[in-house]
């Protein structure tokens, strides 16, 4: 019973995080099953991705409910996703504990790395194009992202939602919204493809998806509000570091490294460091630049003003 309250309020955690960033529900909730659980990588991604069901459906109703979709974009990413989701699942679903473990943690690795640096930037691009995204853009990402998902366990987010932001085609909002809402189609690929291989874990471990089910859908509509509150440099950088440091050992492991005790502590001690640098460096950044775009505004007001009062008094005179 503990384990499973655990596990529901990491589903809460997971979820505040993904509606709050757009990312971090799968890669967040794996980690933690393969660590607290002790579950497999592919039984891991089978209960995460059998609880997304529910946690993606209401996140993407509560982002719809405020505004924050763009559904011509879903389609466009969520059916090629969901095909791509569906054929990494059953990958996934037959290969040994050992094969996959590595490549797992591996992936998961990849894409903590990347949310350090992108969110070390402090830059989350503002600047909107009136361009609509091309169709096949957004398939190939589409697919890239459910095979990066279904395999490692989570990765949807980091994939699809860094990737749009860099693009500038949208407001960051938005773009959390529309992958959110795609996220339920992608999830539901990867699910029927687990359940054709792993449908024992499935129900085996069916108290643990309840209770990461119960957490995140009670976070879903709260992180839908909470999303132009929350600092999502800190917030994004925390847990890409948290994830690289629980899955560096798996893969230093997996490629036959058999470190000392010291170099253990040392290297997860460097990861921790960095990440923690990186996050600080990049909320200084956010910061400094919120501070010059706020003087910017200022300063254009202060001259819209100044031209008005001129106009004003011009007009009195003539």
């Amino acid at each position: 019973m503990p384990t499973l309250i655990f596990i529901a309020i990491a589903g809460f955690a997971a979820q505040l995080v993904d509606g709050g960033i757009g990312m971090g529900f799968g890669v967040t909730s794996t980690t933690l099953l393969i660590f607290l659980a002790g579950l497999g990588p592919a039984q891991a991604s089978a209960v995460v991705h059998a609880a997304e069901l529910g946690t993606t459906l209401v996140s993407g109703f509560s982002h719809w409910r405020f505004g924050n979709v763009d559904w011509k974009i879903v389609f466009s990413l969520a059916i090629p996703g969901g095909i791509a989701a569906f054929v990494g699942a059953t990958l996934l679903s037959n290969l040994s504990m050992e094969a996959a473990q590595p490549i797992t943690s591996g992936i998961l690795l990849l894409i903590a790395i990347n949310l350090i640096w992108r969110f070390s930037r402090g830059h989350i691009k503002r600047t909107i194009s009136n361009k609509p995204h091309a169709k096949p853009f957004l398939v190939v990402l589409g697919s890239v992202g459910g095979m990066v998902d279904a395999t490692g366990g989570g990765g949807w987010g980091p994939v699809t939602t860094s990737t749009l932001l860099a693009a500038g085609k949208e407001k960051p909002s938005r773009i959390v919204g529309t992958v959110s809402a795609a996220e339920f189609l992608v999830t539901l690929g990867a699910t029927i493809g687990f359940a054709f291989g792993l449908w024992e874990d499935i129900v085996a471990h069916l108290g643990a998806i309840v209770a990461m089910l119960i957490g995140g859908s009670i976070a879903a509509p709260i992180a839908a509000w909470l999303i132009s509150r929350l600092n999502p440099i800190v917030l994004g950088g925390f847990v890409g570091t948290a994830i690289a440091a629980l899955n560096v050992s798996n893969v230093y492991e997996g490629l036959g490294f058999a470190p000392s005790t010291f170099w253990v502590v040392v290297i997860h001690g460097a990861i921790i460091a960095v990440g923690i640098g990186a996050t600080i460096r990049g909320h200084l950044k956010s910061r400094a630049q919120r501070a010059a775009e706020k003087a910017a505004e200022a300063q254009s007001a202060e001259a819209v003003q100044e031209t008005t009062i001129r106009a004003h008094e011009e007009a009195k005179t003539g």
